[in-house]
């Protein structure tokens, strides 16, 4: 019985990924997961791309990207936008409560330090992307600064997610319910490693006292906004590189 139904499920689903409205819902998708982390956008990139990879798609690989890119772009600016409107809120609050400020001056100073980097290993965490793009609002990060590193950082996702189920969805072609299994557990297996590497080099670099950030999902709880979540492809290893020419204000 479970056989049919996953059966069932996976040729609807090799029937709708391969229309050219699928990029719509790429976009949409791309976009949404930016601002309510909860919606599978990275799953939804991996379909696509073994949908190009199997031969079933109308569009090219190419197209999966840019609708990618460009909705986690748009995504990650409205984010921005709203932390931003909402600056003076948290603002009153710091000044209410030395607790929240302290923890406001806290990211601040990273996203000053480590933002740039910062904000593309965020792209791969959901809780993570969110809660750092709307800190770098409330914090009153320059526009252009944070459009330009969110616009690297939305790139690099798009191409990895798209690029790594195209690659590994090619040898399936004949198989299309093969394709998506094999690239969503690659891109799970790859998610695995290097959250594990991340972890030790972070267990092993940063002093328990220093308050370092390697994992940008830390926000969430340092800002009181949440709790971040696991990446589900692939979130690359946290730099630690300042970045620069990264200051407050308009």
């Amino acid at each position: 019985m479970y056989a049919g139904i996953l059966g069932n499920l996976f040729d609807h689903l090799e029937e709708w990924s391969g229309a050219w409205w699928y990029l719509g819902i790429v976009f949409g998708l791309a976009y949404l997961d930016s601002v309510v982390p909860i919606v599978p956008s990275e799953l939804c990139v991996i379909i696509g791309g073994v949908s190009v990879a199997t031969g079933n798609a109308e569009y090219s690989i190419w197209l999966v990207m840019v609708c990618a890119a460009v909705g986690a772009f748009l995504g990650d600016n409205t984010a921005y936008g709203i932390g931003r409107a909402f600056a003076g809120a948290f603002e009153r609050r710091a000044m209410r409560k030395a607790k929240f400020r302290k923890r406001l001056m806290w990211a601040r100073e990273q996203l000053e330090t480590r933002g740039g980097p910062l904000l593309i290993t965020a792209r791969f965490i959901p809780g993570g992307r969110t809660a750092l793009t709307l800190a770098s609002g409330i914090t009153q990060q320059r526009h252009r600064w944070f459009a330009g590193w969110a616009a690297i950082a939305a790139v690099i996702w798009a191409t990895y997610g798209a690029g790594l189920a195209f690659i590994v969805g090619k040898p399936f072609q004949d198989n299309h319910t093969a394709a998506f299994v094999v690239a969503f557990c690659t891109a799970l297996l790859v998610n695995v490693v290097i959250e594990t590497v991340r972890h030790l080099r972070a267990k092993r670099s940063a002093p328990a006292t220093e308050a370092v950030v390697t994992d940008p999902g830390a926000l969430f709880t340092t800002l009181d906004l949440g709790a971040g979540s696991p990446a589900p492809a692939g979130a690359p290893v946290a730099v630690e590189v300042a970045s620069e020419g990264n200051q407050t204000g308009a």
